[in-house]
């Protein structure tokens, strides 16, 4: 194994546990009983942390190497099932068309930086190799 290829199993791992951190954050805030979070608020700070909470699975899963056929969709349905479950069987949240808005512009968010790191990274890549 070349120092290359260590460097890139790092890496690899460094995404893949940063993507399996990104999850568990990502299910507490939106599954936990009680609204996840500190006291502190500002305007929209809940549509803020659906954006942040959703684009994160989206860019740590496509970085870590989730196919996006697979993230995307799941991480979709995801936003609108929280939601409902949040309105039908959790009484001390509440379901809301906007956290799904936000869930859904955090999902595309996320999937556009991961797609742009992604195609810097293969452009670098085929850099190194012309040399």
């Amino acid at each position: 194994m070349t120092a290359t290829d260590v460097r890139k199993s790092r890496t690899a791992w460094i995404w893949r546990a940063a993507f399996v951190v990104a999850c568990l954050i990502h299910l507490y805030g939106v599954y936990a009983p009680h609204q996840a979070g500190s006291d502190v608020q500002f305007p929209y700070s809940d549509k803020f942390a659906h954006l942040f909470l959703f684009g994160s699975v989206a860019y740590f899963g496509l970085r870590s190497g989730v196919p996006a056929r697979w993230l995307l969709p799941i991480v979709a349905a995801n936003a609108v099932i929280s939601e409902v479950v949040q309105y039908y069987w959790l009484p001390f949240r509440s379901g809301d068309v906007f956290d799904t808005v936000a869930d859904l512009c955090g999902l595309a968010l996320g999937a556009w930086l991961g797609f742009r790191a992604l195609r810097v990274q293969k452009g670098a890549g085929q850099d190194m190799m012309g040399q």
